[in-house]
Protein backbone atom coordinates (compact mmCIF):
# COMPACT_ATOMS: atom_id res chain seq x y z
CA UNK A 1 0.00 0.00 0.00
CA UNK A 2 1.39 3.31 -1.16
CA UNK A 3 1.50 6.08 1.75
CA UNK A 4 -0.91 8.98 1.16
CA UNK A 5 0.69 11.86 2.09
CA UNK A 6 -2.40 14.77 3.60
CA UNK A 7 -1.87 17.79 1.60
CA UNK A 8 -3.58 21.01 3.38
CA UNK A 9 -2.26 24.36 1.91
CA UNK A 10 0.34 25.57 3.65
CA UNK A 11 0.82 21.82 5.32
CA UNK A 12 1.54 18.84 3.64
CA UNK A 13 1.51 15.78 6.57
CA UNK A 14 1.73 11.85 6.60
CA UNK A 15 0.43 10.90 10.82
CA UNK A 16 -0.30 7.23 10.80
CA UNK A 17 -1.29 6.14 14.19
CA UNK A 18 -2.24 2.97 15.57
CA UNK A 19 -5.69 3.02 18.11
CA UNK A 20 -6.25 0.53 20.18
CA UNK A 21 -9.60 0.66 22.59
CA UNK A 22 -11.79 -2.08 24.52
CA UNK A 23 -15.23 -3.09 25.06
CA UNK A 24 -16.19 -2.67 28.83
CA UNK A 25 -14.53 -5.78 30.43
CA UNK A 26 -12.78 -6.93 27.26
CA UNK A 27 -16.28 -8.67 26.67
CA UNK A 28 -16.79 -10.67 23.18
CA UNK A 29 -18.57 -8.34 20.88
CA UNK A 30 -18.14 -9.22 17.36
CA UNK A 31 -20.46 -12.00 15.77
CA UNK A 32 -21.08 -12.13 11.88
CA UNK A 33 -23.49 -8.97 11.52
CA UNK A 34 -21.60 -7.03 14.07
CA UNK A 35 -18.43 -7.31 12.66
CA UNK A 36 -19.67 -6.46 9.44
CA UNK A 37 -21.36 -3.49 10.91
CA UNK A 38 -18.29 -2.25 12.72
CA UNK A 39 -16.36 -2.53 9.44
CA UNK A 40 -18.87 -0.22 7.20
CA UNK A 41 -18.99 2.10 10.76
CA UNK A 42 -15.34 2.93 11.47
CA UNK A 43 -14.49 3.06 7.46
CA UNK A 44 -17.79 5.64 7.38
CA UNK A 45 -16.44 7.74 10.44
CA UNK A 46 -12.87 7.86 9.20
CA UNK A 47 -13.91 9.25 5.59
CA UNK A 48 -16.02 11.93 8.01
CA UNK A 49 -12.66 12.64 9.48
CA UNK A 50 -10.81 12.90 6.22
CA UNK A 51 -8.57 10.16 7.43
CA UNK A 52 -7.33 7.17 5.75
CA UNK A 53 -7.79 3.68 6.82
CA UNK A 54 -4.15 2.29 6.53
CA UNK A 55 -5.31 -1.34 8.53
CA UNK A 56 -8.43 -2.92 10.09
CA UNK A 57 -8.68 -6.09 11.83
CA UNK A 58 -11.71 -6.11 14.36
CA UNK A 59 -10.94 -8.72 17.14
CA UNK A 60 -13.08 -10.37 19.56
CA UNK A 61 -12.21 -8.32 22.44
CA UNK A 62 -10.42 -5.36 21.05
CA UNK A 63 -10.60 -3.00 18.15
CA UNK A 64 -7.02 -1.82 16.85
CA UNK A 65 -7.42 0.21 13.74
CA UNK A 66 -4.37 1.81 12.13
CA UNK A 67 -5.42 5.33 10.41
CA UNK A 68 -3.80 8.16 8.07
CA UNK A 69 -5.06 11.34 9.48
CA UNK A 70 -4.83 14.89 8.99
CA UNK A 71 -2.93 17.22 11.84
CA UNK A 72 -6.03 19.35 12.30
CA UNK A 73 -7.80 16.73 14.68
CA UNK A 74 -6.92 16.14 17.80
CA UNK A 75 -5.80 12.33 18.36
CA UNK A 76 -8.73 12.02 21.25
CA UNK A 77 -11.49 14.05 19.09
CA UNK A 78 -10.39 11.33 16.57
CA UNK A 79 -10.52 7.99 19.07
CA UNK A 80 -13.95 9.98 20.64
CA UNK A 81 -15.95 10.02 17.08
CA UNK A 82 -14.94 6.41 16.14
CA UNK A 83 -15.53 5.11 19.46
CA UNK A 84 -18.98 7.04 19.99
CA UNK A 85 -20.39 6.94 16.48
CA UNK A 86 -19.56 3.15 16.81
CA UNK A 87 -21.37 2.54 20.03
CA UNK A 88 -24.19 4.72 19.70
CA UNK A 89 -25.33 3.29 16.05
CA UNK A 90 -24.32 -0.66 17.33
CA UNK A 91 -26.42 -0.34 20.43
CA UNK A 92 -29.48 0.94 18.32
CA UNK A 93 -29.49 -1.57 15.77
CA UNK A 94 -28.61 -4.75 18.20
CA UNK A 95 -31.06 -3.94 21.21
CA UNK A 96 -29.55 -6.94 23.24
CA UNK A 97 -26.19 -4.65 23.49
CA UNK A 98 -28.48 -1.85 25.58
CA UNK A 99 -28.66 -3.84 28.66
CA UNK A 100 -24.80 -3.05 29.33
CA UNK A 101 -24.19 0.45 30.84
CA UNK A 102 -21.80 1.23 28.27
CA UNK A 103 -19.84 -0.62 25.47
CA UNK A 104 -16.33 0.65 26.04
CA UNK A 105 -14.21 1.99 28.41
CA UNK A 106 -13.10 5.90 28.48
CA UNK A 107 -9.33 4.63 28.12
CA UNK A 108 -7.03 3.68 24.46
CA UNK A 109 -3.69 3.62 23.28
CA UNK A 110 -2.91 6.05 20.11
CA UNK A 111 0.68 4.91 19.07
CA UNK A 112 1.90 6.68 15.84
CA UNK A 113 3.85 4.36 13.88
CA UNK A 114 6.96 5.99 12.87
CA UNK A 115 8.75 5.11 9.99
CA UNK A 116 7.06 1.44 9.18
CA UNK A 117 5.14 1.03 6.03
CA UNK A 118 1.48 0.67 5.56
CA UNK A 119 2.01 -2.45 4.32
CA UNK A 120 4.69 -3.76 7.29
CA UNK A 121 1.05 -2.37 9.64
CA UNK A 122 -1.60 -4.32 7.50
CA UNK A 123 0.58 -7.57 7.64
CA UNK A 124 1.17 -7.30 11.50
CA UNK A 125 -2.50 -6.32 11.86
CA UNK A 126 -3.77 -9.33 9.44
CA UNK A 127 -1.17 -11.32 11.61
CA UNK A 128 -3.09 -10.80 14.81
CA UNK A 129 -6.61 -12.59 13.66
CA UNK A 130 -4.03 -15.59 13.02
CA UNK A 131 -3.06 -15.73 16.87
CA UNK A 132 -4.98 -17.10 19.32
Amino acid sequence: MKQMYHSNDPCVSLINSHLVWCPKRRQKMVGDRRTTRLDELMRETASELECAMVALEIMPDHLPPVVSATPHWVPNHIVGRFKGKTSRIVRQEFPFLQRMPSLGTRSYVWSTTGHVSADTIRRYSEAQRTRG
